[in-house]
């Protein structure tokens, strides 16, 4: 009997044993590869936190990725798009070719210094409150693992990285796609900065984004005020219009407007009014229906008031084409990595953030969820990576970078992304990511089944980007 169980012990053993899925060397080598470059990976990502340049006028930032990219062997195409800040990076040859996407621009006003407590690096300038100066460096990360993969012979294909500025504002993307440099792609990858982790699974709010003029007749406004057209008196006829047209849309979409123009004087008849307006939904299609009636406002407001009325798109995103198939992928090698852990210093660094925003003091949240359904209707946010979803397969990552519960566009965020917090998320997706791009280059049954999806989630759909004819709006200053 002692014998018998020896032997059946000894049997499950190497069952076991043969069971044991042994970890894959590319899988191995890009992890080393991210490790490897991680100081340097970390300085590129301080140095962009620091300049914190926002839309178009990314110098510095895209110089930086640009000439590190250049660095390791990649061939460069610069100032792409006709945005001076736009950038491909492609290394390899032949298909597959897997993309993936970087950004690095900022938002203006919430320049923060790397602390748990508010107060400002330079005050009024700009900061990194969505954490794009991770967001960029680490894409990079992924793309330069590959590229050695690449370039030592065990992967074949081509690797592409693309910078793609002015997420925040103007939509690089959207000019980028238009220009066709996303076609031939076989899938492309992306990640945000997040208070989880989580290969996502949800979409985004698809917008449009424009500006209402209203243009009268100055005139004094005691002595002959019936000489005058009060552009002001258009705006206020609008802005009241889109207010009661909340009552009559679905509880998904979002209408917020700033008045960027009313006047200079209260004895002044205006003669010029502008107001600056978006319009956001779980679908296309619906803003499209939206943004057609707040038209009609808008020349009916011009109508009460006498004045001229003008609307003008600047530009607009779509929602997010959600790919589960490549977002299955993703998951196992977000399970393979396992948590992100922190340091005391690095929980309490979190806390004290919440404290100050008078959130629950819950720290940082590192683990790996399972996957998540689709929401019909995904909470609020709108991305041009949108766009490209559309073009194209596209897998996105959400890595942890700050603490639940505080303002995303905030100064928490942007201290987080200065500091150890932030280049964790930042390494652990290079990591991820470039996991997942061994998949795409190795299984081609996977791309297959990955564009399966995509065909048929986009059917018979044909993309056009919602922006105006012409170049994008590159600053002249």
């Amino acid at each position: 009997m002692k014998r018998i169980l020896t032997l059946l012990l000894a049997v499950c053993w190497l069952v076991s044993f043969a069971q044991t899925k042994k970890p894959d060397p590319n899988k191995e080598a890009v992890i080393q590869s991210v490790n490897k470059h991680q100081h340097e990976l970390i300085a590129i990502s301080d140095k962009i936190w620091a300049y914190a340049e926002t839309a178009l006028k990314e110098t510095k930032s895209s110089k930086e990725l640009a000439d590190f990219a250049e660095a390791q062997g990649f061939q460069l195409k610069r100032g792409v798009a006709g945005m001076p800040t736009a950038f491909i990076a492609e290394y390899g040859s032949g298909k597959p070719i897997i993309g993936i996407m970087g950004e690095y621009d900022a938002l203006p006003g919430i320049s923060q210094k790397a602390q748990p407590t508010r107060e400002p690096l330079q005050t009024g300038a700009a900061g990194h409150g969505c954490g794009h100066n991770l967001f960029g460096a680490g894409s990079l990360g992924a793309a330069v693992a590959v590229k050695e993969l690449i370039a030592s012979g065990k992967l074949k294909g081509t690797i592409r990285f693309y910078g793609t500025p002015a997420e925040e504002s103007v939509g690089g993307k959207i000019y980028m796609a238009r220009d066709g440099l996303f076609s031939d792609l076989d899938v492309c990858l992306d990640w945000h900065p997040n208070a989880e982790t989580a290969a996502s699974t949800q979409s985004s709010q698809a917008m449009v984004d424009f500006i209402v003029e209203f243009k009268g007749k100055a005139a004094h406004a005691a002595a002959d005020p019936w000489n005058g057209r009060s552009a002001v008196d258009g705006a206020e006829a609008f802005t009241h219009g889109v207010n009661l047209l909340r009552e009559h849309v679905l509880p998904s979409v979002r209408m917020h407007y700033a008045i960027k123009a009313g006047g200079d004087v209260p004895n002044v008849v205006p003669e010029y009014a502008k107001v600056w307006m978006w319009v956001r939904d779980s679908k296309r299609s619906v803003v499209d229906e939206v943004f057609a009636r707040v038209r009609d406002i808008a020349t009916g407001a011009g109508l009460i008031a006498g004045v001229e009325a003008k609307v003008t798109v600047q530009t607009g995103d779509y929602e997010m084409l959600v790919n589960r198939t490549g977002a299955a992928a993703l998951q196992k090698n977000l399970e393979a990595l396992g948590p992100i852990t922190y340091t005391p210093e690095e929980i309490a660094f979190a806390k004290k953030i919440q404290e100050v925003q008078g959130k629950e003091q819950t720290g940082l949240d590192g683990a790996i969820y399972p996957l998540k359904e689709t929401k019909v209707d995904p909470e609020g946010g709108s991305t041009d990576v949108g766009d490209i979803s559309w073009n194209v397969p596209e897998i996105t990552l959400v890595t942890t970078t700050a603490p639940k519960g505080t303002a995303w566009h905030g100064w928490a965020v942007v201290s987080c992304g200065g500091m150890s917090i932030g280049h964790k998320g930042m390494l652990f997706s290079a990591k991820a990511l470039s996991m997942t791009m061994v998949d795409l280059f190795t299984n081609e049954q996977l791309r297959k089944d990955i564009r399966t999806e995509f065909d048929k989630r986009k059917g018979n759909f044909i993309y056009k980007g919602y922006i105006p004819d012409g170049p994008a709006p590159v600053p002249t200053n």
